[in-house]
């Protein structure tokens, strides 16, 4: 060290104000937390280049300030502030929580279409970004550019922080859409996901014909599209749903208070927008049923307490709702949709496919249930547990070299398997809206790494259906709590 270097040093430590030795202080200690929790000391070197920022000014990150041109300091003051803001706001939504929007109907009526909510990452503990570098405002597009917002490398291989507890069965969970791994770029934000596309397609269609389905995009984890459902099956459980109620175990589960299902209804006046709106349903969620001629006569044998000048409706309910529609004397009789007219699951897609073929939404599992995978924990492989797992084994675990043999031998790496022991713990995920929902149901099991948090309030919430100055704003909603049943 040379002696020009060290008079420099002692003469900038020297000028150093207190108040600037205080708030790199602040500043370094919750940096050193920061790695402390993060786990991995090579960070702490990044205490150096703090100390240079506060202290000693060694980098000129500020050389702007004694520039004499005004425009210069001007523009250069704005980025400034600028990427002091993003940096911030990159290790809060990283770490701490973030913003998300509910953009469907799946949750009500315990959240709703329109709401903003406060996501808590500390809960579980949050992940470190798989995705590193990526812009912070957005999730997985550029707005106006439609490019990526992210680059996928470098990367990281999942790990999350010390949180302060895990998911509890009934907690409300924002996470990755676990079949959102490949997307046709204009379907990625529609109900019809890639494997659906590609059982009705199929993949070279698909492939060969990007101006109708857009790009295939294969997405990293993180920037996998956002889903909040309701946790009714933890790992290591197992799963079934009879006439509607969940059992784990073979225990009989609570409904949540704010549970709902179709229904068809018989009802003494039209429910039109301003009652959809007063009853909190989601205009796309109600449907109108013919009711002449032999249509009528169909639906008031189905719902014998119907008069004669009835409308007739499918739409979702509470029992809070029926209660309070029989009360006023709008509703002359109901019946689930599902008890009249059941959809097998072969047509609804269920999962998993080759196994589900006689269950439904209301009565699902067969008869042993579906055992939801906790890690450590090993099942014995044969063609219905491939039919299960293979996904989890496949995509989620990372062992592509794996299939199912004509004669019924699973394979996995390459080589015959008798058992698999599952390196992640899994959950069931479903929405109260139970019979509007694209859930478990339908693509399986959520993986421990797709899990982003839990939302905690509603910031603000708007009513799509209406304008802002026509009950647009939902002020009732505003810091309501995000998960009432908890």
């Amino acid at each position: 060290m040379s002696k020009d270097f060290k008079s420099d040093f002692h003469e900038r430590i020297s000028q150093v104000k207190t108040t600037r030795w205080v708030r790199f202080g602040i500043v370094g200690l919750i940096y050193l937390a920061w790695v402390a929790w993060l786990g991995s000391p090579w960070w702490a070197l990044g205490l150096v280049l703090l100390f240079d920022i506060y202290i000693t000014g060694y980098i000129p990150l500020t050389w702007w300030k004694k520039s004499k041109n005004k425009a210069v300091t001007g523009v250069m003051s704005w980025v400034d502030a600028i990427v002091y803001a993003l940096v911030l706001v990159y290790f809060v939504f990283a770490f701490v929580g973030q913003n998300y929007q509910i953009p469907s109907s799946s949750l009500e009526k315990t959240l709703l279409t329109g709401d903003y909510l406060w996501v808590n990452k500390l809960m579980y503990g949050p992940r470190v970004p798989m995705t590193p570098v990526h812009f912070p405002l957005v999730h997985n597009k550029l707005p106006v550019l439609g490019c990526k917002s992210y680059l996928d490398s470098p990367s990281n291989e999942y790990r999350r922080l010390r949180g302060l507890r895990g998911v509890e069965s009934g907690d409300i969970v924002v996470f990755n859409f676990p079949a959102g791994d490949t997307v046709c770029a204009r379907y990625e934000e529609s109900p019809e996901y890639y494997d659906l596309l590609v059982k009705r397609y199929g993949r070279e269609t698909i492939r060969q014909n990007p101006e109708q389905f857009g790009e295939v995009i294969y997405r990293p984890v993180d920037r996998r599209q956002n889903f909040v459902k309701r946790a009714v099956g933890l790992p290591g459980e197992r799963l079934r749903i009879v006439n509607d109620t969940i059992y784990i175990d073979g225990k009989a589960q609570a409904m949540p208070e704010n549970v709902q299902f179709n229904y068809i209804a018989a009802v003494s006046r039209p429910i039109d927008e301003d009652r959809m709106h007063a009853l909190g349903i989601a205009q796309g969620d109600v449907q109108a049923l013919m009711a002449e001629g032999t249509d009528r006569m169909r639906l008031s044998a189905i719902l014998p307490g119907a008069q004669a000048n009835d409308f007739f409706y499918v739409m979702p309910m509470t029992q809070q709702m029926i209660a309070e529609l029989r009360a006023d004397g709008t509703l002359h009789d109901a019946v689930k949709f599902g008890d009249v007219f059941a959809t097998d699951g072969a047509a609804l897609n269920l999962f998993p496919e080759g196994l589900a073929e006689e269950w439904t939404l209301s009565n699902y599992g067969g008869e042993h249930g579906v055992l939801i995978p906790k890690k450590g924990m090993t099942v014995k492989m044969s063609p219905s547990a491939w039919k299960m797992y293979h996904r989890v084994i496949r995509n989620y675990e990372g062992h592509t070299n794996s299939w199912l043999a004509d004669d019924g031998t699973v394979f996995i790496d390459g080589k015959p398997a008798q058992a698999y022991t599952f390196a992640m713990d899994y959950y069931f995920m479903m929405g109260d809206n139970r019979d509007n929902s694209q859930d478990s149901r339908f693509w399986g099991f959520v993986p421990e790494d797709h899990v982003v948090g839990t939302p905690m309030r509603v910031l603000i919430s708007f009513d799509r259906d209406r304008s802002l100055l026509n009950g647009g704003i939902r002020w009732n909603r505003i810091l309501k709590d995000a998960n009432p049943d908890k």
